[in-house]
C-alpha cells in the first residue's frame, strides 16, 4: 500500500534520511506476488526472487478481494460515519479490528483451497498491515466509487454465504454502513464526502428509505437480485437501525455483546 505523499512524508524523509525528495513514496514492508504460469516462449526465473507461481491465479486473487478489499470497505465505510480519517485510526480501535476479523472469518467459508497460503497468518497479516500508523492510507480513498467495489469485493461472498447457509452479519454491516454513508453525514452530524458516479441515484435510494434498505438494495445495477433474499434484507436492515440508532461504535458494542 502507497498512499499519496503528504508534506510530513517529505519532511520525514529530509530529517531522518537526510534526503531531500519531492515525492517520496512511503511503503509497508509487506510484499507478494502470484503470477500464473502461463507463458508459451519460457519465462524468467522469478522464483529465485519470492515470486509464487502457480497454474491458477483465481483462488488467490478471490483471497485477496475478499478479504482485503472487502475488510477495506467495512473500514472506510464504518470509520468514516465513527469520524475517523485514517485507516490505522480505525483499526486502533479494539471493536473495530475485531469487526474487520470477524469480517475476514466470515467470508473465509467461499475460499477454494489456495496453495502455499495460510490463511490465518494471511488474515493475522492483514491486521498487521491496516494498523500500521506508517501507512497514512485516508478513508475517503477506500470509499470512492462504492459502486463498482462494492459488487466486487462484497456481493459475491454474500451470494455464496446465503447458498451455504452461513453468517452474513459482517457482510450486511458493510452494505448497511454503505447506505448510511450515503446520507452524507458521519454520526456527529458532520458532512461526509461521497465520490462515485452513480451518486445521484444512491444517495436518492439510501435516504428515502431511512431504516428501511429495501429502495437502496432495489437498484439492480447494483445489487441484480439480491433484495429478494428476505434474510439478507432482514440483516442488512437490522443493521442499518441499529447504525441510524446507535451509531458506528454503539452499533458494534451491540455486535460484540450479541456473540
Amino acid at each position: 500500500m502507497t498512499p499519496l505523499t503528504t508534506p510530513a512524508d517529505i519532511q520525514m524523509v529530509a530529517q531522518q534520511f537526510g534526503i531531500d525528495d519531492a515525492f517520496p513514496c512511503v511503503a509497508e514492508p509487506f510484499i507478494q506476488w502470484v503470477i500464473e504460469d502461463t507463458f508459451c516462449a519460457g519465462r524468467p526465473d522469478w522464483e529465485s526472487v519470492g515470486v509464487q507461481m502457480t497454474k491458477d491465479v483465481h483462488p488467490y486473487e478471490m483471497m485477496k478481494i475478499r478479504l482485503l478489499n472487502a475488510s477495506h470497505m467495512l473500514i472506510g465505510y464504518l470509520g468514516s460515519l465513527a469520524g475517523y480519517t485514517y485507516v490505522y485510526e480505525v483499526m486502533a480501535d479494539p471493536l473495530f479490528q475485531q469487526a474487520v476479523a470477524n469480517l475476514m472469518d466470515e467470508v473465509t467459508p467461499t475460499f477454494q483451497p489456495v496453495s502455499g497460503i495460510d490463511l490465518d497468518d494471511y488474515k493475522k497479516t492483514l491486521i498487521e498491515r491496516f494498523s500500521n500508523p506508517k501507512i497514512r492510507d485516508q478513508l475517503p480513498r477506500l470509499c470512492l466509487n462504492g459502486s463498482a467495489k462494492i459488487p466486487k469485493f462484497v456481493l459475491g461472498s454474500i451470494r455464496d454465504k446465503l447458498q451455504l447457509e452461513g453468517a452474513i452479519d459482517y457482510l450486511s454491516l458493510t452494505i448497511a454502513a454503505w447506505c448510511q454513508y450515503l446520507n452524507g453525514y458521519d454520526d456527529q452530524n458532520r458532512p461526509i464526502p461521497i465520490d462515485d458516479p452513480l451518486a445521484d441515484s444512491l444517495t436518492q435510494q439510501a435516504r428515502s428509505g431511512k431504516t428501511d434498505p429495501r429502495p437502496f438494495l432495489s437498484l439492480f445495477e447494483i445489487f441484480g437480485d439480491l433484495v429478494q433474499s428476505p434474510r439478507f434484507v432482514e440483516t442488512v436492515a437490522d443493521k442499518l437501525s441499529s447504525l441510524h440508532e446507535f451509531g458506528a461504535l454503539g452499533t458494534l458494542v451491540r455486535s460484540s455483546q450479541a456473540q
